[in-house]
């Protein structure tokens, strides 16, 4: 059941993901392998719910910087130098920890502004 559930998500995030219109001048690809990206996630109500995604994402070999904020639902994740995130690839180790993506966004921010910004408010 947790794997059909799994491959639901995925798919409907695969799918939002393609829906999404590129920024003008962005090539098609770019919102599927991006830079910086926030997603909106629903279950993380603790700091070892936001320790379980910080070490799955920091396994895979694009993932930099993290940023994950409990109190707004979101999680931060910019590519190492020459790298790009797979937004699929991320939303599906997100999923696979037990947590539901509600939204994905590219955003031109570095993870440091994104976590200046979020302590700012």
């Amino acid at each position: 059941m947790k794997k059909i559930l799994t491959a639901l998500a995925v798919g409907a995030i695969s799918v939002a993901a393609l829906a999404q219109t590129p920024a003008p001048g962005a090539a098609a690809g770019d919102a599927a392998n991006a830079g910086t990206v926030k997603f909106a996630v629903n279950g993380m109500v603790c700091a070892f719910c936001a320790q379980g995604i910080e070490k799955r994402l920091t396994r895979m070999s694009e993932t930099g910087a993290l940023y994950i904020n409990l109190a707004q639902k979101v999680v931060a994740v910019q590519p190492k130098p020459g790298k790009s995130i797979d937004i699929a690839k991320v939303s599906a180790e997100i999923v696979e920890a037990g947590y539901a993506v509600t939204a994905t966004q590219p955003v031109p921010q570095t993870v440091a502004a994104i976590r200046a910004e979020m302590k700012s408010r």
